[in-house]
């Protein structure tokens, strides 16, 4: 089983968590592949499409698409807790996918900025920026009891470790 959460802003400080079942993190991989496929492309023909710099092109599109998400990962006994820096980034932009051993974050943030003068646009400039980090775990955890918080650029997962397997003794009869 596999639970998607959305972290989204509240009024009263705390941030709360929305489950979405819309999002597929198989589409959202495909989209991602898309656009990186896409961007080499328009690196490789930049360069006049000598061939022999594939991968040169393919982690230059990379590194211009996708925001890296640096992330510290601390322990207890019964909880994983992440804490990945994700500047830029507001709530509502991110969405975070938790399954049996691995966290999935997600997050697309569009800015757009425009100067008029009058009724004419003077200059006009729209950015997105896209992060994207799977983070296997050495165990599993329960996906039902993960929660979020966003603060000063800080998302802060705590991922409830599953129960271990019970151990059923047998007895002779």
């Amino acid at each position: 089983m596999s639970t998607s959460l959305t972290v989204k802003p509240s009024t009263t400080g705390r941030t709360m968590i929305e489950f979405t079942q819309t999002r597929n993190i198989f589409e959202d991989f495909e989209a991602l592949t898309n656009a990186i496929t896409q961007r080499a492309f328009g690196l490789f023909q930049q360069r006049g499409g000598a061939d022999g710099r594939d991968l040169e092109d393919w982690f230059g599109a990379e590194a211009e698409l996708l925001k890296p998400v640096p992330i510290e990962i601390s322990q207890s006994n019964d909880t994983y807790t992440i804490r990945a820096e994700v500047p830029g980034f507001d709530a509502k932009d991110l969405t975070i996918r938790a399954e049996g051993n691995s966290v999935y974050i997600y997050g697309k943030s569009e800015h757009k900025k425009e100067e008029k003068k009058g009724k004419e646009v003077k200059y006009s400039e729209v950015s997105a920026t896209e992060l994207s980090r799977r983070i296997d775990l050495p165990s599993s955890i329960d996906p039902d009891k993960v929660s979020a918080h966003l603060a000063k650029g800080v998302l802060e997962l705590t991922l409830p470790k599953a129960a271990p397997p019970k151990k059923i003794e047998v007895k002779a009869a």
